[in-house]
């Protein structure tokens, strides 16, 4: 099985882009976008109904803001739209299909950048989607977490480590709060495989940052411990275009 996650920074311009061919040439098995920034009654039935999947939208009250959506060709037993804690699911954030073997949370975390009152929000987002999955954990549920966390964990996931130190997104708290995901028995998949790769997924549209490849790695899967046996692998595709974040994509064995 084959799942995708990307960042699209707007379905619609994406779609302008040969997102839908994309999709007819790589097939996933499941697809998980974020920042959408669209409603479903805003898009055409070409972009709702891709020959094979079920899609489910997950928007925010705000338009043209936030919004994730997953394609999926195996029907979930049960589609979610959020945790139940209304401040964030107003925001379209949280989208989660529940399988036979696995529970995916596809998650836009939010940005802390826009000042104090924002980075506080960001924090309890984290806080209490930390809290919600790691119940399921403890009642052994497998689970997904993937998405953009609008957090590079280590210095080996962004280019210009010490120049961010003081910047939302490579904050000392942020990654805290990755480290504590990771104690309560996550594990960054990518991370895992390949500990010393320097990849990123995520490129400022400033100063021609993604052909200079001064980027960050903010988009992660992160899988329960009870699941590392079925992966197979994790990859980050750097060139894929269309947006200013690439697709990443965890392998999973059949079982």
């Amino acid at each position: 099985m084959n799942i995708y996650s990307w960042n699209v920074n707007g379905v619609r311009a994406v779609q302008k882009k040969g997102f839908i061919d994309w999709v007819n040439n790589v097939r996933p098995d499941i697809l998980c976008l974020q920042e959408t920034k669209a409603e479903p009654g805003q898009l055409d039935q070409e972009l709702l109904n891709i020959e094979g999947y079920q899609s489910f939208w997950s928007s925010g009250v705000k338009k043209g803001y936030s919004g994730v959506a997953i394609y999926s060709r195996t029907v979930p037993k049960c589609v979610s739209y959020g945790i139940g804690i209304e401040r964030f699911d107003c925001e379209g954030r949280i989208l989660v299909c529940e399988y036979d073997d696995f529970a995916l949370f596809n998650i836009y975390f939010p940005n802390g950048q826009q000042g104090e009152e924002r980075l506080q929000y960001k924090l309890d987002f984290y806080d209490a989607l930390m809290n919600h999955t790691a119940a399921l954990r403890s009642q052994g549920r497998q689970l997904i977490i993937t998405g953009d966390f609008n957090t590079a964990h280590h210095e080996i996931d962004l280019k210009n480590a010490r120049a961010n130190e003081k910047t939302s997104g490579f904050l000392p708290i942020e990654r805290e709060y990755l480290t504590r995901y990771m104690e309560l028995g996550f594990v960054d998949v990518f991370r895992h495989l390949y500990p010393e790769e320097i990849k990123y997924t995520w490129w400022s549209f400033r100063a021609n940052a993604r052909t200079k490849n001064v980027g960050w790695r903010i988009d992660y899967f992160l899988v329960s411990d009870n699941m590392l046996e079925r992966i197979d692998d994790c990859e980050i595709v750097n060139d894929v275009a269309g947006s200013d974040h690439c697709p990443i994509i965890l392998h999973l064995k059949a079982f």
